[in-house]
């Protein structure tokens, strides 16, 4: 059965996806040094939207994508596209690995949110792991020690709305699939963009093109490879291979950027991936859903 259960499956998807992701960072600062924010996230969308049909095909085309919950995907897009521009942003302002540990706060700052606006009950367990994330940051970003970086703001707006983002779509995949969630997205966040992106469009050089597909790939298929290595195993044993990016993204930077992690970052990543490994061992953990992004 293709989805049946298999630790080795699981793993290959989420390398691959983890492998997107860091690639979809590094196209993203390519791109950025010639292109804005806004063209750069117009053309993901629309590149990827051509890139997504034939698996919208494969599950009986366009009229298949039809769905009954059009205004609470336009909710959820609305603060992505915001996340998405403040990632992104976040990118050309400070080190990369600074900006995908800031980014693992999302599911951190979910938990609250869900205790504010949902109702959900905040045990001692989130607690703890709120506080966890709130040191991380805090010794990444050590306010008062130098002057404050725009950059670190900017990233934790953007894992503010990554978590609105991870609360809408738990909503949204009781009744569609991550396909058609996809969709909508891709759909929804070019009609967004499309003025913003206009307003600044410049024609992209030749040697950019290779980099900006690269970019639509890895930004639209990270998370459905994602979803595969879900669909093999429990959030438990898969979401713990997602942090392999925080030293991933270290290297990464240090090879390609010159950029070095001190000591503080190091600490303070590791206290936010201890963080999500906690929120991980809760009860009810396996039913986390992916967000498709």
């Amino acid at each position: 059965m293709e989805n049946s259960p298999s630790i080795a499956k699981a793993a290959a998807w989420m390398v691959t996806s983890v492998v997107l992701i860091l690639l979809m960072a590094v196209s993203g600062r390519v791109i950025t040094r010639e292109l804005d924010v806004f063209q750069a996230m117009e053309m993901r969308s629309v590149i990827a939207f051509f890139m997504l049909l034939p698996l919208v095909y494969r599950e009986g085309g366009i009229r298949a994508m039809r769905t009954s919950i059009l205004p609470r995907h336009i909710g959820r897009n609305a603060a992505h596209y915001v996340g998405q521009y403040a990632w992104l942003m976040g990118l050309t302002l400070i080190p990369l690995a600074q900006v995908i540990s800031i980014e693992f706060t999302a599911p951190i700052w979910a938990a609250f949110l869900a205790a504010i606006f949902l109702g959900e009950r905040l045990t001692w367990r989130k607690g703890v792991v709120i506080l966890f994330g709130l040191a991380g940051v805090a010794l990444i970003v050590r306010p008062g020690s130098a002057p404050l970086n725009p950059g670190h703001l900017i990233t934790l707006g953007a894992a503010f709305a990554f978590a609105i983002t991870f609360i809408s779509t738990k909503a949204l995949t009781r009744s569609d699939s991550a396909t058609k969630i996809l969709f909508w997205m891709l759909v929804i966040q070019s009609i967004i963009g499309i003025i913003p992106a206009l307003n600044v469009w410049l024609w992209p050089s030749a040697s950019t093109w290779p980099w900006i597909f690269l970019f639509a790939f890895a930004g639209s298929f990270a998370h459905f490879c994602m979803a595969k290595a879900l669909s093999h195993a429990d959030a438990t044993v898969v979401m713990p291979m997602d942090y392999l990016r925080v030293p991933l993204s270290a290297i990464l930077g240090f090879l390609l950027y010159s950029e070095a992690i001190d000591g503080f970052t190091a600490i303070g990543a590791g206290l936010i991936l201890v963080g999500n490994l906690f929120n991980l061992r809760r009860p009810n953990a396996k039913k986390v859903e992916p967000t498709p992004t």
